[in-house]
């Protein structure tokens, strides 16, 4: 047996021996499901493939891997490589498995190289942003080497393993390996990994915008160009598990999500204003972070679904769903948005905690041209909980000037001074279930003690801040300003009366019936979704139209969804989606009193134009 390029592995890893992989408080999700009594959020929503279709360990993967002979183990940036080819081939020499391991980071290009390649699209070094890369997951790797490269005929398994493996064009069976988004960002700050091509680790803030900008880009391109090359999926967060299921299984499990409801597992991270309300009200997760001050609900870039079979389970990226089922997920606007899901639920928790920053976001033309995104970072906040005293910051006052606004930003910059915000930017008292509309360019923050359901479009991280009460992020280092971008899209023609009347929907009753209402909460006009709230004593059936639907129970404990003879149920606070592939469905009230569901979806006049 020969293992090439495989750094030596220990066989079991004790706890701080893990903590050195993943800078984070909270668990990896389990490969088993858990018997849980506690009748409220669930953390890890799962999705049935039915008995026996996932397998859980190296040894029953190693059992596969012998009968292939010749195999290619792709997958995405961030796994743990020499980890899974150690334990991988600790069964296959068990099994009495002569195998000859090739690495895929023996044909990267050099290093200095692949400098150069991404270097055009990581802006400047001090800058948050790039712009989106046109590279292929192929420029990193020496073509030609990799093209000539043959499994050995003396060796019972020849296996080729790491981040574009089945570029190799090898005739072998393909295992992917796929990582969720919050275990590669957990272990990027622990510089327990690397970017693609990189011998060496970088600042977190460094390493994400290269994830963000060209990593993941890449990544995304190839996973959905060898996706139904692939034989088994795999699940590669675990530390020293693995789970896996064949390929045809994953498949059908990702068509049946498409034809009826669907919920993606939540994330939740810290932050400098984060806050109580999730760690209060969401007890199951670690309560020992500070604060968080986000849960990613629904950002299809950063979720995964997670399939379940026989107690086991196994996640893959959200990005799979829509590479297999984006048309019946979307229906009549997967002509605009193809295989990019457009709208994004997300919590922002301020409760006992700060403000968020001073803040705005880049037009459509500016996102397009300067970051190569191709829809921009339109929102609203809907007000889920609040204290007595809670505020959401909009809109300039009537008398804005904006040099002396900027003047007094860039000196507070300058001089960290504090800036009397309230002389130029309205505060407007939340309540419960308010719905504040933020199209780009509109000036903008929540402030403390809300929490906020973030209704908006996909794009997440292209926030130019402008003032940050003077805070500094959880590692005592100031957060990043951005007066330069932010002054290249404030629309100053927001303000005064106008903001009160515009941006602020005006609830009206669209449709009533026997026991349930459809309240409209209208979105700005340059918002691309709409959104409704379903009131319902005790059940309500809705139409879809050939339009996807993102919804969450925003008041009430408990509601069933039936379709068909599927019924699920889903509590208060958690998001689920209804796919335009489906007709109609029913919401079912199981908790008693009013249950209230919020209801986004794309509007139906959004055309196909830029």
């Amino acid at each position: 047996m020969e293992l090439k390029g495989i750094g030596e592995v220990p066989e079991t890893m004790t706890s701080e021996q893990t903590s050195t992989l993943r800078k984070t408080k909270q668990e990896i999700m389990p490969a088993k499901m858990r018997a849980t009594n506690h009748g409220g959020y669930d953390i890890y929503p799962v999705h049935p493939l039915g008995e026996g279709k996932i397998h859980d360990g190296y040894n029953t993967l190693a059992q596969w891997v012998v009968e292939q002979k010749t195999v290619v183990i792709d997958g995405y940036v961030g796994n743990f490589w020499d980890r899974i080819a150690a334990d991988l081939n600790a069964e296959l020499e068990k099994l009495g498995a002569k195998t000859n391991w090739y690495v895929m980071d023996d044909f990267l290009k050099p290093e200095s190289e692949i400098e150069q390649l991404v270097k055009p699209f990581l802006g400047n070094e001090d800058s948050v942003w790039g712009t989106k890369t046109t590279l292929e997951l192929t420029d990193f790797y020496r073509r030609n080497s990799l093209a000539a490269l043959e499994p050995d005929p003396d060796y019972a398994v020849n296996i080729l393993i790491g981040t574009g493996a089945a570029l190799s064009g090898w005739d072998a069976s393909v295992i992917y390996i796929d990582l969720p988004k919050n275990e590669l960002q957990h272990r990027m700050n622990a510089s327990a990994i690397t970017n693609l091509g990189k011998s060496s680790s970088e600042k977190p803030a460094a390493m994400y915008k290269r994830f963000y900008f060209v990593d993941w880009v890449v990544c995304n391109k190839h996973k959905e160009s060898v996706l139904h090359r692939v034989d088994v999926w795999a699940d590669g967060q675990g530390i020293d598990w693995i789970t896996w299921a064949y390929a045809p299984a994953i498949l059908n499990g990702l068509k049946t999500l498409s034809q009826s409801v669907f919920r993606p597992r939540p994330w939740f991270t810290p932050g400098s204003w984060g806050g109580q309300w999730i760690k209060e009200h969401i007890p199951q997760i670690n309560q020992e972070e500070p604060n968080y001050a986000w849960s990613f609900e629904l950002i299809a870039p950063e979720n995964g679904l997670v399939f379940e079979s026989s107690g086991t389970l196994l996640e893959i990226s959200f990005d799979c769903l829509m590479a297999v089922a984006g048309v019946e997920v979307l229906g009549k606007h997967h002509g605009r948005f193809g295989s990019e899901f457009p709208i994004r639920f997300d919590f922002l928790d301020t409760f006992e905690g700060g403000n968020l920053s001073i803040q705005c976001h880049p037009s459509l033309p500016y996102i397009r041209e300067n970051f190569g995104e191709e829809i921009t970072q339109d929102e609203t906040y809907y007000i889920l909980d609040c204290a007595p005293d809670a505020k959401v910051y909009l809109g300039f006052q009537d008398d804005i000037d904006p040099v002396a606004f900027r003047q007094e930003l860039e000196n507070s910059l300058e001089n960290n001074t504090e800036v009397a915000i309230a002389n130029y930017v309205q505060t407007f008292p939340a309540a419960k279930h308010d719905l504040f509309l933020i199209p780009n360019g509109t000036v903008h923050s929540s402030g403390k003690n809300n929490l906020v359901l973030e209704i908006s479009a996909t794009p997440y991280i292209f926030t130019f801040k402008m003032y940050d009460w003077l805070g500094k992020d959880l590692n005592g280092d100031p957060r990043p300003i951005n007066i330069e971008h932010a002054f290249n899209n404030l629309r100053f023609d927001r303000k005064g009366q106008r903001v009160a009347e515009e941006h602020i929907a005006k609830p009206y009753a669209l449709e009533q019936g026997d026991g349930w209402k459809t309240i409209h909460l209208p979105t700005h006009e340059a918002h691309f979704y709409d959104v409704h709230r379903i009131e319902f004593e005790n059940e309500v059936t809705i139409h879809t139209q050939q339009v996807c639907h993102v919804l969450m129970l925003v008041e009430g404990a408990e509601i069933r969804v039936q379709i068909g003879d599927r019924k699920t149920v889903f509590r208060y606070a958690e998001t689920f989606v209804i796919p335009a592939a489906v007709s109609a469905y029913t919401l079912v009230n199981i908790g008693g009193g009013t249950a209230k569901v919020m209801k986004a979806f794309v509007k139906d006049n959004y055309g196909y134009a830029s």
